[in-house]
Order: C-alpha cells, then structure tokens, then sequence
C-alpha cells in the first residue's frame, strides 16, 4: 500500500467555536496520538483529506503526516461525520509503524454469480459486511473478496471458508456466516376474518333468495298479463 502524504498545520485553537471556524475554512480538525507521543492537535485541507481516504485502500490509506518539519506515519480513526452532510467533521490520527501489526476493518465483497441460487429463485443474503483484520499497515488489503458462483440454495460461506492474503490473519469466528443462499420467500394467502365465511355465505343466500323472489315476481306479474289479455 502505498503511502500518501498529507500536511496537517499545528497549533490548531481548542473549542467547537474554534474547529467551526476551520471547517468554514474548508480544513478539518483532528488530533495525531499514539507510540508515546502526547497528542497533537492538527488541521488538515478537507479536499486533501478526502481524497487520501477515497482511494483504492479507503479508510486504511497508510497517511505520511508532514507537521513542522517531521512526519508521522499514520491510519485515519474515530473519524466523525456530519450527521447530514455525510462530511468529515474531525478525525484522530493513529502513529503506526511499518513493522507492527494492527487491526483495522476491511470491507467484504462479494465476486461471481450465485447461478444456482438464481435458477432456483432463491436470494443470495450477505450478512458480513466488513471484516476484521490484522495485518501491518502496508499489508492491509483495499477488500476481502468473496466468490459465490459455486454457491446453491441452503450453502453458506463461513468466515474460515476465506482465502485471506499472505500476511493477513482474523481473530474472527470461523463459524461466522459472511454469505448464504437462501431459498425463495413463499408469501401465504391471507386467512379470512373469523366469522366472515359465514358472512358471506349468508350474504350470498340473502342475495340469492331476493334474486328468486325477483324472478316470482316477474312471473306473476306475466301471468297476469296474460290473463288480461285472455
């Protein structure tokens, strides 16, 4: 994983009034910490930020801190969001070294057709999104694949069922369900109100029994016709 280098500026004013004002100016607060050192309150361009965290390698971008003169290899966690604009508010930088393992969540993708879950009308169900990982900073992967073309009706794919990449391991379940095939949702009919059988059956012999005496009707009043006629 390649590194990328960002210039964070120190000194940055304490307060909410204070880390407004930055985010005004299109900079976000965050603070570097971590391997001894005390925590340093730092503001980086928004811009320059989001693009650091939008690559291949997303929230684990290896990021090459530059703060007067000395630079920090860092990851980008706790990061806060703005409740509706989905943007970076403030952001902790944690100090790693190359050698180190670390953790750090890695989005779960899932690769192929599931063909035989489909010919069966069935669904194909994630239910892992994201994975924990241990690994050291540059061998962090950008996603865990999943293939699920050999995947039917009733299989599932297990956390321990993963090809992880060299160098990278889980503390994970191994019986933790990433993927199953499930089969086709059968919606049944809706039962009918207690008592409206009988409802209806009474209200078709109700109907029945006026449509008869319409008819008896319609006879007699033909046969008086006739009579008058005759």
């Amino acid at each position: 994983m390649a590194e990328i280098t960002l210039v964070a500026e120190a000194g940055r004013p304490a307060g909410s009034r204070a880390s407004r004002r930055l985010r005004a100016e299109g900079k976000v607060p965050g603070v570097i910490y971590g391997h001894g050192v005390e925590p340093l309150p730092v503001a980086v361009d928004g811009r320059d930020l989001r693009h650091a965290l939008t690559t291949d390698a997303g929230l684990n971008a290896l990021l090459a801190l530059q703060v007067d003169g000395t630079t920090h290899l860092t990851l980008a966690r706790s990061i806060q969001r703005h409740p509706v604009r989905g943007t970076v508010a403030h952001v902790d930088f944690l100090i790693v070294r190359r050698d180190e393992v670390v953790a750090a969540d890695v989005p779960v993708a899932l690769v192929g057709e599931a063909i035989e879950v489909h010919r069966a009308e069935g669904i194909v169900e994630q239910q892992m999104f994201s994975l924990s990982v241990r690994a050291t900073p540059a061998h962090i992967p950008s996603s865990i694949e999943v293939d699920i073309s050999a995947l039917a009706v009733g299989d599932s794919i297990r956390v321990g069922d993963l090809r992880l990449p060299s160098g990278v391991s889980t503390e994970v379940n191994p019986d933790d369900i990433v993927v199953i095939g499930q089969p086709p949702t059968v919606t049944a009919a809706p039962e009918p109100a207690e008592g409206a059988e009988g409802a209806e059956a009474a209200g078709g012999g109700e109907a029945a029994a006026e449509a008869a005496g319409a008819a008896g009707g319609a006879e007699g009043a033909a046969a008086g016709s006739s009579d008058n006629e005759g």
